[in-house]
């Protein structure tokens, strides 16, 4: 576990005992009205689940991966995934509490994802998949560096655990860092 001092917050791994609450924030996120307080919902674009139970707890068993989950007083608030990929490090599933989004908490825990990915597996890039139409989204993880690489792939219509598309042009980008 390690503290971030001028931030007041703690980094750690997720474990199983994490999981119903990561749940409830990655969904509060993303999804619903309590979505709409951030800037992060993809209410308008994406109706059912964001995740759940079992894929969180997943990301938590998976080797080569990690859910780094944020605390700030005893609190988690924050959290992203981290999955060890040969010569680069993926991140997803990254979810700020939308009451706490737009004060730069989300600067400092993609530079600290991007510091242990480095520093534990050594590994010169992030990348990460957003969905095409959250120009928003693509244009803050620009201003923090990443690239839109124009490769494409698609969106899992039909499968409803990565939620109930509302409109028919859904795609991922992928997007790329250098964190060397």
């Amino acid at each position: 576990m390690e503290t971030a001092p001028a931030t007041g917050l703690t980094f750690r791994d997720a474990t199983d005992s994490d999981v119903d609450a990561l749940v409830a924030l990655i969904e509060s996120a993303y999804r619903g009205d309590s979505s709409r307080t951030g800037w992060t919902t993809e209410a308008d674009i994406l109706a059912g689940q964001r995740t759940d139970a079992e894929a969180v707890n997943a990301v938590i068993e998976a080797p080569d991966s990690r859910l780094l989950t944020v605390e700030r007083d005893g609190t988690i608030v924050a959290c992203c995934q981290l999955e060890h990929r040969g010569d680069h490090a993926y991140f997803g599933m990254f979810a700020v509490s939308p009451a706490l989004q737009g004060g730069g908490l989300g600067k400092v825990i993609i530079a600290e994802a991007e510091r242990t990915v480095r520093e534990v597996w050594g590994v010169k890039e992030m990348h990460m998949t957003v969905i095409s139409v959250r120009e928003d989204l693509i244009a803050w993880y620009e201003r923090r560096g990443y690239s839109r690489t124009g490769q494409m792939t698609p969106f899992p219509y039909g499968d409803e655990r990565f939620g109930i598309p509302q409109r028919d042009d859904l795609r991922f980008e992928l997007l790329v860092k250098p964190v060397v």
